[in-house]
């Protein structure tokens, strides 16, 4: 007896540590649920597998518009594991889907990893910008378009971060200066009277900045097929490369990048929607002094790195734009030619760069399965013939809508590899024509793209940015952040709505005219994207 009330006093505790450990420090009530999700769905999918299926897919988003809370690799990796288990679909319908977007995987892996070791000068370049440019409207249109040429080419995290690896550091300066050598950058007791106006003006200052780049991001990750991974997705299935990937895609992106800049130009001028604060004179005067000491303390292997960092750009351009091979090896060829001739030669050093891209690759694994559940039980099936019964001219909008509202709570790599693999099963069973299909592609590139922006959730840049050490010291909280970016919301969203409504099919017809796209998809597309049946 004596045993048994011992057993029992030990088994309580043990469970109450299991469910203390279970995904962290995430919310009791968030563990609650994925605990009823993973009770429910069996159920669910022995009374109805297309019913559990979207309960699936439900979840699924849900996690990902739970990722300030828990990483959504945890969950939904869990939600994923039992799917397979209970046999909403099976490890060779998963495999499939992610040999299928091999590319994707190898893009995340290799480049975002190489541009790691070309950080230095992208330092430079942004820290020379913030310190030789005086006029904040002038700065803040440079920084929105540098954010988005080099996330154009480069990947968007980590040209955010780069900024904010440049912006951490002037705060930290001043902060320094201000408050003594070892203060905690949380410590403002000796920010009074104009010190502490200066402060407050300087966290503003920064957000715009930020905020400005981010959305930078944005314009220039549409533009291009290594700008997103979702993009590359796309363009694979259509059989696109770089150079006809921005062609395609040039009626909605070129529009929507004027404006936005315009709308930087607007808010900053005007001075609304937390914009248009300056940086203040003591606080310039402070980082000039710290710029300049840094610079000419430069050693000469260190002034040749950046030169040779600044050559393996070039490369990294030039292999892009001519196809010079798959963008995943192209990055792999930046870690070699880097690591080469930086001084680099160390094996922690190198595994370093890998530390930023291999959690998200991992869900991307985990986005695959859900996808794989969604083919193996036909989810999307009465969506598509739905929008697909309208005509073909008002199928875009619809399209833009739908992946637009669902990328602002979920993540739009997920949302674009659903709707590009039913609409390429479109295409594959005669439903829509070729041209149609690479419409819809780019509605789809588009909506996931640019609607984005309105929250952290939708726009991987905007969460990093939300998530980051920086966030609380310049006071950017989550509702401050959607206030900044709402008119970028209505200017991209609307302007992607209407050209990729109504400019699209014309400015694509004309290119076709003049020779410079094709007419056609890939053969074969059919083969390559059928599913595997569940067995």
């Amino acid at each position: 007896m004596q045993n048994a009330v011992n057993n029992s006093s030990g088994f309580v505790p043990a469970m109450r540590a299991l469910f203390h450990n279970f995904m962290g420090d995430a919310p009791i009530w968030y563990k609650r649920f994925i605990l009823l999700c993973l009770v429910l769905n069996p159920v669910l999918f022995a009374i109805s597998p297309f019913l559990s299926g979207w309960c699936l897919v439900g979840e699924f988003i849900f996690t990902l518009a739970m990722a300030l809370k828990c990483y959504p690799l945890i969950p939904g990796g869990i939600l994923a594991i039992e799917a397979v288990a209970i046999g909403m679909t099976d490890t060779g319908t998963i495999y499939h889907e992610i040999e299928g977007n091999l590319e994707v995987i190898l893009l995340l892996m290799f480049m975002v990893a190489g541009i790691h070791f070309v950080k230095k000068l992208l330092l430079l370049v942004f820290t020379q910008l913030l310190i030789k440019v005086r006029s904040k409207v002038i700065l803040s249109l440079i920084f929105c378009f540098m954010a988005a040429f080099l996330s154009a080419f480069l990947d968007a995290l980590t040209v955010l971060a780069v900024i904010i690896t440049v912006c951490s550091g002037f705060y930290a300066v001043y902060h320094e200066v201000i408050a003594g050598a070892g203060s905690k950058l949380t410590d403002n007791d000796k920010f009074a009277g104009p010190d502490r106006e200066d402060l407050d003006n300087f966290r503003a200052f920064l957000r715009s900045l930020l905020m400005h780049a981010g959305v930078g991001t944005a314009l220039g990750g549409i533009c291009t097929i290594v700008g997103e991974p979702q993009n590359l997705i796309i363009g694979h299935i259509a059989g696109w490369h770089f150079s006809e990937f921005a062609l395609r895609v040039m009626p909605v992106s070129a529009p929507v990048f004027v404006l936005g800049l315009i709308t930087c130009w607007a808010v900053e001028t005007f001075k609304i929607f937390d914009f248009g604060v300056t940086l203040p004179e003591k606080v310039f005067k402070i980082l000039k002094e710290s710029s300049d000491r840094q610079v000419k303390a430069y050693s000469k292997e260190a002034r040749v790195s950046l030169i040779m960092q600044a050559l393996v750009c070039c490369w990294l351009i030039i292999g892009l734009a001519y196809h010079l091979a798959v963008p995943g090896l192209i990055g792999l060829s930046v870690i070699v030619l880097a690591t080469a001739f930086t001084g680099v030669n160390k094996e922690h050093e190198i595994g370093n760069a890998f530390t930023e891209n291999m959690p998200f690759t991992t869900l991307l694994c985990v986005f695959f399965a859900v996808v794989a559940v969604i083919n193996s039980l036909g989810l999307f099936d009465p969506i598509i013939h739905a929008v697909l019964s309208v005509s073909p001219e008002n199928q875009l909008p619809l399209f833009y809508i739908a992946n637009g509202l669902l990328s602002m709570v979920s993540d739009n790599v997920f949302v674009a590899t659903v709707y590009i693999n039913q609409v390429a099963q479109a295409l594959a069973c005669g439903k829509i024509d070729a041209e149609q299909f690479n419409h819809l592609a780019i509605a789809i590139n588009a909506g996931t793209n640019l609607p984005s922006v309105a929250t952290p959730n939708g726009q991987a840049a905007f969460l990093f940015l939300l998530t980051s050490a920086l966030a609380p010291l310049i006071r950017l909280s989550y509702v401050r952040m959607l206030w900044m970016a709402l008119p970028y919301t209505l200017v991209m969203g609307i302007a992607g709505f209407f050209c990729t409504w109504l400019v699209l099919p014309a400015v694509t017809d004309w290119f076709i005219s003049m020779g410079w796209v094709e007419h056609t998809v890939p053969e074969g597309l059919a083969q390559c994207l059928a599913p595997i049946p569940v067995k």
